[in-house]
């Protein structure tokens, strides 16, 4: 008798009689060799995981009758024939001649058992074609999910003991093409009465106190019963291997496996595993159809967002309900719109907030954990319908990078943090190269003053090569992000040091900001992460104070009707006292002025040139939140990070950019030239207003409305160094301390005082001059500014002796050939929609970068740097 691999007889094959047989392994039969035959696939159903090496012959029936010519067991017959293709038809013009699946199939199954003969009259014999017919019903079943590829599914379970494995089963249930298990094991886990139901309750006790999806058995097979699959980390092999059931996947292990590791880390012994095919199952993940054709979304489990993200669901977030590390009751994790609580992570800056919570809002730089953003929905439409995976994903990379910001987040770091059963692992490998790369051209990661040994972007992303015009805070971001990504860049500077507004003075005995040196809000503020990388410090200062509370009187005005702040300001006051019936006193009236003093300074300019309509038009969008700080490092170390390793031509002013061609032709004031794919404008916007740069062809009409409907503000700042701190007594450790005007003329002349070493030795005080006092000593000899500030001091410290000091400066930036300007604010008449209009590149070729163009955050570095960031994006995209 001929012996097949799976024990059954030579008898068992009469039923096939005149039809295709199964492929049988041609290593070796009985009448050639003695072995044995061993059944590698059955109706088409190939066990590569027993036989992938084996070469297969077809038989036909008459060619299996002479192997079964045997006497007493002994071959008689002859050898077997060599490969021969399908001669009959296939498996799936077979299924789709055969009866309907689900209950009709069952049905006619059941039909065909209880049609008896008449009485007195023999059973009629089947016809050899119909007993194979419900033979082969018994034992195969096709995946009823519509468009699944699994002809034969398998059962992964084989939890039950009559699991159907490879054979029939009166229901597949499908969680992917490639995963199924059967109804058996299903009953196994789901039937009360069953061995399995109690470690069914038990998860499901568990996902219902922390989750919200449902706690369906599909779930719990997807979370609990599917293998893990691991990819060699070899990198000539690559290749995805199945673990057992019982092998648990963990970041360690993802790290180091290689083909043929065991699970304390040893190689096995024998030939090199990495040889080994892949499972040919790996190669359909990849397929477009295949993530739709999922039943349930990859829920991570021990995501590095866990501890971010301990007030969401689980499930909301692309994390398993029933792997949360989070040590807080299920009460505790669940929304509670009443409060907002940030998780305290160790090792963590107290400014990396990356996620909102729940009943948040407003918050800069801060994402949804439970929602797509619009540009992520754009670039990535395909997960509009289920955005899980999605979700998954960002926020495990979002939350790996801010725990580790000093060096590149790749994606073999994260991948290793994706521990999610099944074949939906591989798919999640697979989308997170696409997603990392995403972030990393926003600049939601690896940014900052990171420097990389490889390009972050494939080829395809980048342009061949850059010219930035400024080594300001947005030319430097833009070249830094662009030459990570792996574009050539050249940065031309027309001064002879890099920074632009940012000037930083030591000459005082400690660092002075002679432009910016304070951060406005530092929670999840790119200045913050910087300073983080470099371990820089930095100093919170006090509260500010707010001018006015938001009211309703710009409701519905449009742009025709909008009247300068300045006489707003004096409207809004004038009825407020006809109103209340209140008269202001003399000291109330000069606390007015002090603050109008302050919003001078904040729009850079005197309130008549200001749009009452639009002077505040960021705030309508989400700001910076939480400390406000001084660098006491100053902002150049930063931007001096930024610089190294960057290819920068300082004194090379640039006069005309000739953007005609099919490249771009920049023309510097001392002859040179430079030709690139694209070019970037990072220059002040009054250089633009003066046409210091001519452009050919010129810049469009709608572009030259907005440069012009915006205003080049402008203050000055004054230093002073003293032998002794001669105010701690009064101040009494206070950051800064103001002087309120004597009167309206003198308002913005010296209106505060900052401490730049508060916590210090050091004597020095720095006060800033806004308002119409930027006019009058515009002109005045700094001795002469000195001494007026001095006299202020005497005025506010009069009850002592105040020294003179022994080393001072006064800025002089309206004079300053390549700045002429502080920071831009919107004059009468204008809008906000003006930085938009001044950002929008020009035919794909010339970009624009800088606070003026950034309507979320102008007039701060930080705005300069985002520009920078942003327009390297969308160079990659163009």
């Amino acid at each position: 008798m001929v012996t097949l691999h799976n024990g059954r007889g030579a008898a068992e094959l009469k039923n096939r009689q005149k039809r295709l047989l199964p492929v049988y392994n041609r290593k070796s039969c009985t009448c050639c060799s003695g072995a044995l035959i061993s059944l590698t696939t059955i109706k088409g159903v190939r066990l590569n995981h027993l036989f992938k090496k084996n070469i297969q012959t077809i038989l036909t029936t008459e060619e299996l009758k002479l192997h079964r010519n045997t006497v007493g067991g002994h071959a008689i017959g002859c050898r077997l024939p060599r490969e021969r293709l399908w001669g009959s038809k296939s498996e799936e013009e077979e299924l789709r001649e055969s009866p309907g699946e689900g209950q009709t199939l069952r049905s006619s199954r059941r039909q065909k058992r209880t049609n008896n003969p008449p009485p007195g009259q023999s059973k009629r014999k089947a016809t050899d074609t119909e007993e194979e017919d419900d033979q082969s019903e018994k034992k195969y079943r096709k995946c009823e999910k519509a468009g699944c590829s699994a002809v034969y599914p398998v059962c992964f379970a084989s939890a039950s003991e009559r699991c159907a494995k490879n054979g029939y089963t009166s229901r597949w249930y499908h969680l992917s093409c490639g995963e199924h298990f059967c109804n058996e094991c299903f009953d196994h886990y789901y039937r009360s009465h069953k061995d399995g139901y109690e470690t069914f309750a038990e998860w499901k006790k568990v996902w219902t106190s922390n989750g919200k999806s449902e706690p369906s058995l599909k779930a719990f097979m997807a979370d609990q019963q599917l293998p893990f699959w691991v990819q060699c980390t070899k990198p000539d092999c690559r290749k995805w291997r199945q673990l057992t059931k019982e092998a648990q996947l963990t970041p360690t292990l993802a790290e180091t496996y290689r083909c043929g590791m065991k699970y304390n880390n040893i190689k096995s012994e024998g030939p090199d595993q990495c040889s080994q095919p892949e499972d040919l199952r790996v190669a359909e993940v990849g397929d477009s159809w295949w993530h739709s054709m999922l039943i349930l979304p990859p829920l991570l489990k021990e995501s590095p967002a866990s501890p971010f993200l301990a007030a969401y669901y689980p499930d909301c977030v692309g994390m398993s309900p029933s792997g949360s590390s989070s040590s807080m009751s299920s009460s505790e994790q669940k929304p509670d719109p009443q409060r907002t609580v940030h998780p305290q992570i160790s090792g963590l800056s107290q400014y990396f907030q990356p996620f909102y919570q729940p009943n948040e809002c407003g918050k800069a730089l801060c994402v949804r954990p439970d929602m797509m953003e619009l540009d992520e929905l754009y670039e990535f439409p395909e997960f509009s319908r289920d955005p899980t995976m999605y979700l998954a994903l960002r926020n495990l990379i979002l939350a790996s990078w801010h725990r580790n910001c000093k060096k590149v987040l790749t994606a073999e770091k994260c991948s290793q943090h994706i521990i999610v059963r099944g074949l939906v692992r591989v798919r999640c490998v697979q989308e997170l190269d696409r997603v990392l790369q995403f972030m990393t051209k926003k600049g939601l990661v690896n940014t900052g003053v990171l420097r990389v040994e490889r390009p972050l972007l494939p080829e395809g992303y980048r342009s061949k090569n850059v010219i930035i015009i400024g080594a300001g805070a947005s030319g430097l971001a833009a070249a830094r992000q662009l030459q990570n990504f792996g574009t050539a860049v050249v940065v031309l500077e027309a001064r002879d040091r890099i920074g632009g507004r940012v000037w930083d003075d030591t000459s005082l005995g400690v660092m002075v900001g002679r432009g910016a040196q304070i951060v406005n809000g530092c929670v999840n503020n790119p200045i913050a992460l910087m300073c983080e990388q470099m371990d820089i410090k930095m100093h919170k200062l006090g509260e500010r104070c707010e001018l006015f509370q938001k009211g309703e009187w710009r409701k519905d005005k449009s742009q025709s009707q909008d009247t300068p702040l300045g006489g707003k300001v004096q409207e809004v006051k004038k009825n407020f006292l006809q109103e209340s019936g209140i008269q202001f006193s003399e000291l109330e009236e000069k606390v007015l002025q002090f603050h109008l003093s302050n919003l001078e300074f904040a729009c850079g300019s005197t309130l008549d040139k200001v749009s009452a309509r639009s002077w505040d038009h960021n705030e309508f969008f989400a700001q910076f939140s939480g400390d406000h700080t001084l660098l006491t490092k100053g902002y150049y170390a930063l931007l001096h990070k930024l610089a190294e390793g960057l290819d920068i031509c300082t004194n090379c002013p640039v006069e005309a950019i000739d953007y005609s061609g099919e490249t771009v032709k920049v023309i510097s004031s001392n002859g040179s030239q430079w030709t690139a794919q694209k070019v970037l404008v990072t220059v002040p916007l009054i250089l633009l207003q003066k046409n210091l740069i001519n452009f050919n062809p010129p810049l469009p009409e709608r572009k030259l409305k907005a440069i012009h409907s915006l205003g080049a503000g402008i203050i000055e700042k004054i230093a002073l160094q003293f032998p002794c701190r001669f105010w701690d007594k009064k101040i009494q450790g206070a950051d800064y301390f103001g002087n309120i005007p004597p009167v309206p003329e003198k308002r913005g002349m010296f209106s505060v005082f900052y401490d730049l070493d508060p916590q210090g030795k050091n004597a020095v005080l720095m006060s800033v001059i806004s308002g119409d006092a930027v006019a009058a000593v515009r002109d005045m000899a700094e001795k002469d500014v000195v001494n007026e500030c001095m006299k202020v001091l005497r005025e506010l410290f009069k009850e002592q002796e105040v020294p003179e000091p022994v080393n001072y400066f006064v800025t002089h930036w309206s004079k300053d050939v390549w700045s002429q300007m502080s920071y831009s604010f919107v004059k009468t008449g204008g809008s906000g929609e003006a930085y938009d209009i001044l950002a929008e590149d020009v035919q794909g070729k010339v970009f624009f970068a800088g606070e003026a163009t950034n309507r979320h955050f102008p007039q701060t570095v930080t705005g300069a740097y985002l520009s920078g960031v942003r327009e390297a994006s969308k160079m990659t995209a163009v």
